[in-house]
């Protein structure tokens, strides 16, 4: 973990301003880290109904199949730069996109899963949810560094990561699923269908599933809490960040601090 005398400027994004839009927001300020126009930052939002494909699945002979199953159940089918496998998100998670310049950003890559799933879980963990780390097995985009929930074979995937490094700089996104995991597991299950890939449904689920009356609010609150023991963290300069109109984030000072 690092230490705690770093400073996470927040970015609360009021609003979509569209899936695509969305991803390349991420980009936008990744390259501003990369180019010394924006220093540590977190940018945290709801997102549209959306299934991120993973350059791999979209070379298989059924994505165009599953690009069109997406569109029927009213999420957007789009090509992430990062890795992995499909996933699916909607109105019911966060996405906590965490930006930040490093010289050697290339040095540490594999240890931020490790650092960050272990802060998301911990997280969850003090909002009431069971959280761990680990791959569960049939699980969608799997990865070792899944942040999941409940115990043994009962156990549902809560967070994805990936990660995006480029020369100067590296972008971590996470994905937190907090309420209303079922249309996420019905596109799910015909995109991985069309796909030809195995996967098993029950391993998707939501925070709510494991702690009823979860809120987006206490979700969000909890990851707040969890980043302010990687780092302190105060409300981001909006005007910094023109490709969306930036809130104050919950427990944090209103007024914009500058870099």
């Amino acid at each position: 973990m690092e230490e705690r005398a770093k400073v996470l400027d927040v970015y609360r994004q009021e609003q979509s301003i569209g899936a695509a839009a969305d991803l390349e927001a991420a980009l936008a300020m990744l390259a501003s880290a990369r180019n010394g126009e924006l220093g540590p930052a977190l940018r945290i939002y709801r997102p549209r109904p959306t299934v991120a494909f993973g350059q791999r699945d979209a070379r298989l002979p059924g994505f165009a199949a599953a690009a069109a199953a997406c569109r029927d159940q009213g999420f957007e089918p789009l090509i992430r730069k990062a890795g992995g496998r499909a996933a699916a998100y909607h109105e019911g998670c966060l996405i906590v996109d965490h930006i930040e310049p490093e010289p050697n950003a290339v040095a540490r890559s594999l240890a931020r899963f490790s650092c960050f799933a272990e802060l998301l879980a911990t997280a969850l963990q003090d909002a009431g949810v069971p959280a761990g780390v680990g791959e569960i097995p049939g699980e969608y985009c799997p990865g070792e560094y899944t942040v999941h929930g409940g115990t043994g074979d009962n156990r549902i995937k809560l967070v994805g990561t990936a990660q995006r490094v480029v020369s100067g700089a590296w972008l971590f996104s996470s994905v937190v699923v907090v309420r209303n995991a079922a249309p996420l597991r019905r596109v799910l299950t015909s995109v991985y269908a069309a796909l030809g890939l195995d996967w098993d449904p029950a391993t998707a689920g939501a925070a709510e599933d494991l702690v009823p009356g979860l809120t987006m609010d206490d979700a969000e609150a909890a990851l707040l809490a969890g980043y302010r023991r990687y780092a302190r963290l105060r409300q981001g300069d909006a005007s910094r960040l023109p490709a969306f109109s930036a809130g104050p984030a919950p427990g944090l000072p209103t007024t914009a601090c500058a870099h």
